[in-house]
């Protein structure tokens, strides 16, 4: 039983890692931000990290209350999520930062701002509605197999496990950048899109297996 519990959470906070996609919003946060000094990215990494963190939260408990007040069960939101997961997927593969995360437009208001780090950096470079998504997803996934007890722990370390990853990546985007160039960021960018979409495909088959059963 343990043994499952740690493959859940291993699994969880790769799909949530992968889907926050750090290393590409720490691409976007240099690029923003100047002179990129430690001194300057600190804060910005910080307040950026804490954002996702409560707004993650947040969603882990309100979510899905929030949904099913307006007649919308998991299945639905596991049907729209896997086509968001899926549209992020296609542009990570082609080494593209995803539309879905911000605008141009919201690119354009960033730069006139003096903190970049609740938005757009927070949300929704890092948390978006695929995060959205996949977080209320994977809860109800994990509650169907554990109880509600334990999905919340998982999930919840998850994001905990998740969130050090995404301070850590924006903390040292300087170094991590210079370390990996331009090729290498698009390499791990096409290797991410390749588990992002796998993780979409799980969510589009087993929401429509879902709704078709129902309506069966």
């Amino acid at each position: 039983m343990t043994s499952s519990y740690v493959s859940t959470l291993l699994h969880d906070t790769v799909a949530l890692v992968t889907i926050l996609n750090p290393l590409a919003a720490a691409s976007i946060m240099i690029s923003m931000i100047s002179p990129a000094t430690p001194t300057i990215i600190r804060p910005v990494a910080w307040r950026a990290t804490l954002t996702v963190l409560i707004a993650s939260l947040v969603t882990l408990f309100t979510g899905e209350l929030i949904f099913k007040l307006f007649g919308i069960n998991v299945l639905s939101i596991k049907v729209i999520g896997g086509i968001i997961l899926m549209m992020i997927a296609i542009n990570m593969a082609y080494g593209q930062a995803s539309k879905s995360r911000h605008t141009p437009e919201e690119r354009d208001e960033a730069e006139e701002k003096e903190d970049i780090s609740v938005i757009p950096l927070g949300i929704p470079i890092l948390f978006g509605p695929g995060v959205i998504a996949t977080i209320i997803v994977l809860n109800n996934t994990n509650t169907q197999t554990y109880g509600s007890t334990w999905s919340y722990t998982l999930v919840t370390l998850s994001i905990l496990l998740s969130i050090v990853t995404v301070y850590l990546s924006l903390r040292y985007a300087g170094i991590i950048n210079r370390f990996l160039g331009v090729t290498g960021m698009k390499i791990l960018t096409r290797i991410m899109g390749l588990i992002v979409g796998a993780i979409a495909a799980q969510f589009l088959v087993g929401g429509i297996k879902g709704l078709w059963m129902q309506i069966g």
